[in-house]
């Protein structure tokens, strides 16, 4: 399975990485509650657009799904598509001397 350029993209910014381990860390976030996330723990003083931005970047790549619960907008982590990084370049954990 051939990696989605999309997804080298996505996990290419540092703020996305950061989305992405809030995420990990508590799923199932509003917009708003992951730019007070960012804010306060990563210094992170970007607009709730930008982080909006970011998050459809993540979307597209598949790494982000989301759910409306009423007028709110939930945010999920999906690492599934990670896999085809993994398979293209699997774990070796055997050391090889040269």
């Amino acid at each position: 399975m051939e990696a989605d350029p999309d997804l080298f993209k996505a996990i290419g910014d540092a703020t996305r990485r950061a989305i992405l381990d809030e995420l990990t860390e508590r799923d199932g976030q509003t917009l708003f509650e992951i730019c007070g996330r960012l804010t306060m723990k990563h210094g992170l003083s970007s607009t709730r657009q930008a982080i909006s931005q970011h998050l459809a970047v993540l979307e597209q790549a598949g790494l982000v799904r989301t759910r409306r619960q009423g007028r709110y907008k939930f945010h999920h982590i999906d690492t599934s598509p990670l896999r085809s990084i993994i398979e293209r370049w699997p774990i070796n954990r055997e050391m090889v001397d040269p």
